[in-house]
């Protein structure tokens, strides 16, 4: 697998493309993309040539954010999702932060404490699907 980073405020269209797909068509959110993806550098994971990951980060004061971590369907459960992570936390250290922070869909807190992130604070709703704060200490 490789991977590459946008330019900050670039969404590129396979980013595009790949969250539509997970996140509006597979889970029915309409609320997909905002002006946050104008403040966010962009990664694209691939295997072979096509596009199968995407996720963005930006400061969120501090800390680095993490968010829209999606893996496209037939690519899931073979490390893809931690891969993108791992790609993220690299690139949020060698900006500067210390600490990244991300949304979780409750359904998902397993997956990142994994992967090393700890909820906190308490469960909030983000379109009718709960979600947790988590963190992680680079």
């Amino acid at each position: 697998m490789k991977h590459i980073w946008s330019e900050k405020g670039n969404l590129p269209q396979d980013a595009r493309d790949i969250r539509e797909q997970v996140f509006v068509q597979e889970q029915g959110f309409q609320a997909e993309f905002d002006a946050v993806d104008q403040q966010s550098w962009h990664v694209l994971l691939y295997r072979d040539s096509r596009a199968i990951g995407t996720a963005r980060i930006f400061f969120d004061g501090r800390d680095m954010h993490i968010g829209r971590v999606a893996v496209v369907k037939d690519a899931r459960g073979d490390g893809s999702g931690s891969k993108l992570l791992e790609i993220c936390c690299e690139k949020a250290s060698q900006l500067g932060a210390g600490k990244v922070v991300l949304g979780a869909q409750c359904r998902a807190t397993k997956f990142y404490e994994k992967n090393g992130f700890q909820p906190f604070g308490g469960i909030y709703d983000d379109e009718g699907c709960p979600h947790q704060m988590m963190e992680k200490i680079l």
